[in-house]
């Protein structure tokens, strides 16, 4: 372990460790550990004595509640109050494998949960780790490289920075508790992306992870695909059809935009959660399920119930656990990371170079709000990749730190008709590049993919992911033709029935 020591004005000095509890065998077990010099230990023998340390501002780097010895209420009773008092002091519960203890522990804040027979070099690892936020290398966790955690094909967790790193750990420890989960956070925060983590993470991650999006369709259409429906549902409807809950079986269904789901459903789902089974639409087909359910939502949970979008007793249901997705402005620490991120997996995605940053451009990015979190900053990445053109960029995008524009738009871009003016809001920002400057963007892609194939458009089509029609059309509406070096061979063919398919 590294040596553990901080400045207190100016001077070195040992980093302090409180152990909460009686048993002799747990602090025996912390002083003999090698690392114990590093650090200086003290002990409370109730939660009421540590609590009284704390108001008398002998506040430690870190505390260790012992839950095995005498009465594991008094340890929680300190868990709550501790964090209460200091919500970044990392607790580090000490406990057994009792499955209520420990998701008592967690729903109440405990940064980590160990169970009292760990080795001690498990101990040692966790002491170190949020003693100093240090990675299970040895590395110091807040200069080491942000990390990344493939939760999908095509999505990255990244904890990049110190709220990201909780949010992880908060992830890992939920991971391990098999009950209902509810992710809030404003829109594009990366609510799914957390919600594939914790199930990564999780006993059930060989399983299916299903997602519903609540608000996408009708009532009658979002219940069959919750729940599927029985033979003769329907005319024509001659087997019955199993839905997501059915699908996901053992695994984990996200049910995303909860509050957009109708009241009739919301009690529906209410029995499943309670009686883990539910009817089949149809001939009424009593089914059980064993289905983790993850929800979401991006409105405010108090509004929404008052609103009766949605009911109060599948929140409490749902909220015995929640997470909260800090949106991108919370976490600007993270923004070079996310960007260089972005135009990496960006420019794989469409056989471009990647693009450098400069420091102008950084510091543009830093300073905006951007309403539209990660899936704005994203757009951003994508736009720029493909246009290529910092100087139209930082022209059309100029930011203060309130988001708003400081100068117009360059008068050299003829293409953008309309010159916002400082006094429009933040939301004209980068948002109005996605309609003023979208033209420009597709014709510059489908330009790069003409180019690199030589103007087969067969082999430009693939590449850019569109049916061939598609490249006929767009070719066609902004008037592109090839150059004269290219034979008239390359690019001529019949007509190909495509999919239709795409980003046009």
């Amino acid at each position: 372990m590294n040596q553990i020591s901080k400045n207190v004005n100016g001077a070195p000095g040992l980093l302090r460790l409180l152990i909460v509890g009686r048993d002799p065998s747990a602090i025996g077990a912390i002083k003999a550990l090698p690392e114990s010099n590093s650090w200086e230990l003290e002990t409370a023998g109730s939660g009421c004595e540590a609590l009284e340390r704390l108001q008398a501002k002998h506040v430690p780097d870190l505390v260790i509640v012992d839950l095995n010895h005498g009465d594991a209420e008094d340890g929680l009773y300190a868990l709550r109050w501790l964090r209460r008092m200091r919500p970044s002091l990392p607790i580090i519960l000490l406990g057994s494998a009792d499955d209520t203890l420990r998701d008592e522990a967690i729903r109440l804040g405990a940064s980590d949960y160990l169970l009292k027979s760990v080795s001690n070099q498990n101990l040692a690892s966790a002491i170190e780790r949020h003693l100093l936020g240090v990675d299970g290398n040895g590395g110091d966790a807040s200069f080491a490289q942000e990390q990344i955690i493939q939760v999908r094909e095509d999505r990255f967790f990244m904890a990049a920075g110190n709220i990201m790193r909780k949010l992880r750990a908060q992830a890992e420890l939920l991971s391990q508790v098999n009950v209902p989960l509810l992710i809030v956070g404003e829109s594009g925060s990366g609510k799914e992306t957390v919600a594939r983590l914790i199930h990564k993470l999780s006993v059930r991650s060989t399983l299916p992870f299903l997602k519903v999006n609540c608000a996408a369709l009708p009532p009658d259409l979002l219940e069959r695909e919750l729940f599927g429906y029985d033979s003769g549902s329907f005319p024509g409807q001659v087997r019955p059809k199993p839905g997501k809950f059915e699908l996901a079986e053992r695994g984990t269904i996200f049910l995303d935009d909860i509050a957009d789901m109708p009241a009739s459903l919301q009690a529906k789902l209410l029995h499943v959660l309670q009686e883990k089974q539910f009817s089949r639409p149809g001939n009424g087909t009593t089914v059980g399920v064993d289905v983790r359910i993850v929800a979401a939502t991006g409105i405010e949970v108090e509004r929404a119930m008052a609103e009766k979008k949605l009911r109060q007793d599948l929140y409490y249901r749902l909220s015995a656990f929640t997470v909260h997705v800090p949106a991108l402005r919370e976490r600007k620490e993270e923004i070079p990371l996310l960007l260089g991120h972005f135009m990496n997996q960006l420019a794989r995605h469409y056989g471009l170079p990647t693009r450098s940053l400069s420091t102008e451009l950084l510091d543009a990015c830093q300073a905006y709000k951007w309403p539209g979190n990660l899936r704005e900053l994203e757009s951003f990445v994508k736009r720029y990749l493909v246009m290529g053109h910092e100087e139209l960029i930082l022209g059309e995008s100029r930011w203060n730190g309130n988001g708003l524009r400081e100068h117009r738009f360059p008068t050299s871009a003829p293409e953008l008709a309309h010159e916002p003016t400082v006094a429009e809001d933040h939301t004209s920002g980068l948002r109005s590049l996605v309609q003023t400057v979208k033209g420009e963007a597709e014709r510059n892609a489908i330009a790069v993919a003409l180019e690199q194939t030589r103007w087969n458009r067969k082999a430009a089509a693939r590449l850019l992911k569109v049916s061939y029609r598609t490249l006929l059309y767009k070719i066609q509406q902004y008037h592109m033709s090839p150059p004269p070096t290219y034979s008239s061979t390359s690019f001529v063919g019949a007509t190909v029935k495509g999919n239709g398919h795409g980003p046009y």
